[in-house]
């Protein structure tokens, strides 16, 4: 579809940010919810839905970035702790699952389990580090849930690893702090909110498919966590934070959502 040229300013888009912001202030029920999905509907659609062309104005950038962090906010409010993400059974584990990364198969970071150690860092009461046969004795829990990637394919996947809520409160993290943040082996990074990490589905998966989890997969420790997308699911992890510092992420960065609900 040919795009039409529209004079919308810089100004303009920016004030459809500020009366969503407004609307999303108040109570939302009844015909205030109704005027706000309208809202939504505007924001996401000023150049999709329009098939409008607004990339010749200068400040879009920076439109776009606040419509983007919208987009996160209205996402964190409608997550809910108790909304789970569907599971599977064995009969529907995607084989053979695939390997996503942003490299190829053959610069996946080698790592070897006795001289690994997941550092942990920020609000913390025990911030000392954890090896692999530690993290192993810990009480282990299995889903077999959908990863959805942002390419638009999906696959389901056996996970099994320690409950991220159970091991925050083992390790003392003030869980009033806004963020998780992650690092990881092979340069990636990225953080989630605390809700989504206190979240009963979300693992620190050590396992896939009933083994240790292979190198493909992530070991030697992957986030695994359904009610996001997969670039929000960190492989190889080597240190966790807690903080009130928003430290963005690998792709977020570079324009996706930050708050990547799926």
């Amino acid at each position: 579809m040919e795009k039409n040229k529209i004079n919308l300013s810089a100004s303009d888009a920016s004030n459809l940010v500020k009366d969503a912001q407004t609307l999303l202030a108040k109570k939302l029920t009844g015909n205030s919810r109704r005027q706000f999905l309208r809202m939504g509907l505007t924001l996401g659609g000023v150049a999709m839905l329009s098939g409008c062309d607004i990339d010749d104005n200068p400040d879009v950038e920076s439109v776009l970035n606040r419509m983007s962090r919208f987009n996160d906010r209205i996402q964190g409010w409608l997550f809910s702790g108790y909304r789970m993400a569907p599971e599977y059974t064995l009969a529907d584990i995607t084989r053979p699952f695939p390997f996503n990364a942003f490299y190829g198969e053959e610069d996946i970071p080698s790592i070897h389990e006795e001289n690994y150690q997941l550092q942990i860092t920020g609000k913390v009461r025990d911030n000392r580090s954890w090896r692999l046969p530690e993290l192993y004795k810990l009480a282990q829990h299995e889903q077999i849930t959908r990863h959805i990637c942002v390419e638009g394919w999906s696959a389901v996947g056996r996970w099994g690893g320690v409950r991220f809520s159970d091991f925050l409160h083992l390790i003392g993290a003030d869980t009033r702090a806004k963020y998780v943040s992650f690092r990881c082996a092979d340069e990636y990074y990225t953080s989630i909110d605390m809700a989504s990490a206190l979240h009963p589905q979300t693992l620190l998966a050590l396992s896939w498919d009933g083994r240790i989890l292979p190198p493909e997969y992530g070991y030697p420790m992957k986030l695994r966590i359904p009610t996001k997308l997969g670039y929000k699911n960190p492989k190889h992890i080597v240190s966790i934070e807690i903080t009130d510092r928003f430290t963005g992420g690998y792709w977020e960065d570079q324009g996706y959502n930050w708050f990547g609900g799926s």
